[in-house]
């Protein structure tokens, strides 16, 4: 049933939680399940049961609707910001097509985020999706820079990163990381995706998302 916050109509099966005294909605409903009544499994192994985002910030944009195949054919792509509907999994999988030999090729994406997800559990022993959400936590910058002309002089300003705008760099700056560890070396991108969420959930130095937030922030304490 839909409910509301500070008088406003929340959209239907979305639901809150209270971090302390502040409502955080989640849009995408957790209570899926299939005919058999259990809930669906990513890949057909990983469970979204007990997963948890722990930043509130993103809590709202990051979708974690229990889904077997994440592929939702493009339908939120005419919403305003219909992206945090969109399976993160999925997200992931979409920024692994971009760009060179794996354009426009999803289903080769598909296989390698699959991949890299059994990768993450022989390593870590942990569901791979909580460690593909931790690694999202600790990459999203909190701080940037903008630039700001007056007079003829241009001079840049620490400013504030919205939550869409941090899970949109976090993902862009792990697929990157998975795409220059493999390019013109043997090691597979399968295997450098897995290393690269596993050094991010770890918020160790070595991994190049980890390195490219604090590079960031590092830039706008400096601009403040």
């Amino acid at each position: 049933m839909s409910s509301t916050i500070f008088g406003e109509q929340l959209p239907k099966y979305s639901r809150v939680e209270y971090v302390g005294d502040v409502p955080i909605v989640e849009e995408c409903p957790r209570d899926v399940k299939t005919i058999n009544g259990e809930p669906p499994l990513l890949f057909g192994k990983w469970s979204f049961e007990n997963v948890v985002v722990r930043d509130p910030g993103l809590r709202r944009y990051i979708c974690l609707k229990p889904v077997v195949l994440p592929h939702t054919e493009g339908r939120y792509q005419n919403y305003r910001f219909g992206k945090a509907r969109i399976p993160i999994v999925e997200r992931l999988i979409n920024l692994m097509m971009r760009p060179g030999r794996n354009a426009g090729k999803k289903h080769k994406a598909y296989n390698i985020v699959k991949r890299a997800f059994d990768i993450v559990y022989y390593k870590t022993g942990q569901n791979p999706i909580q460690v593909f959400i931790d690694a999202i936590v600790n990459t999203a910058p909190r701080e940037e820079i903008t630039r700001i002309i007056m007079g003829g002089i241009a001079y840049s300003v620490s400013v504030d990163v919205s939550p869409q705008r941090r899970l949109d760099l976090a993902l862009r700056w792990i697929t990157e990381g998975a795409r220059a560890c493999s390019f013109n070396n043997p090691k597979p991108i399968e295997e450098c995706l897995a290393d690269e969420l596993v050094a991010a959930a770890a918020n160790d130095p070595k991994s190049y998302a980890v390195r490219k937030r604090e590079e960031l922030e590092r830039i706008a304490a400096a601009s403040r």
